[in-house]
């Protein structure tokens, strides 16, 4: 699902495809695609839209993550993403896969020491 929400992506400025599948423990999967807009600062990454989408439809237990791009490299979380999926989620597994093959993190190592507030 990762890969099919990639090819929805909308990123014409920095042509960096971006897909995400996030898997709720009742097993009902979300996905986000990047979003880039005009003023770079409103564009919004597929991990952020994943959550997102999963939060807005009343999802708040999370298992794992799937992170692929259109990059032969590895796409990790940027920092606004980490903090928000450490916010909702952190007991999460994060897989990232790539042309090298799959990697598999935990948010908790992507961010070690995390500003932490519960809001969940």
């Amino acid at each position: 699902m990762a890969e099919k929400a990639m090819g929805n992506a909308i990123a014409p400025y920095s042509k960096f495809k971006v897909g995400v599948a996030i898997i709720a423990k009742n097993g009902k999967i979300y996905s986000g695609c990047n979003i880039e807009n005009a003023s770079l600062a409103l564009s919004v990454c597929a991990e952020r839209v994943a959550i997102l989408n999963a939060l807005s439809n009343g999802e708040r237990s999370f298992k794992a993550m799937a992170i692929v791009a259109n990059d032969r490299d590895y796409c990790y979380p940027c920092g606004a993403c980490r903090q928000l999926l450490w916010d909702f989620a952190k007991n999460l597994e994060i897989y990232l896969k790539s042309e090298m093959g799959v990697k598999k993190f935990t948010i908790k190592e992507f961010l070690p020491y995390a500003f932490s507030k519960d809001f969940a």
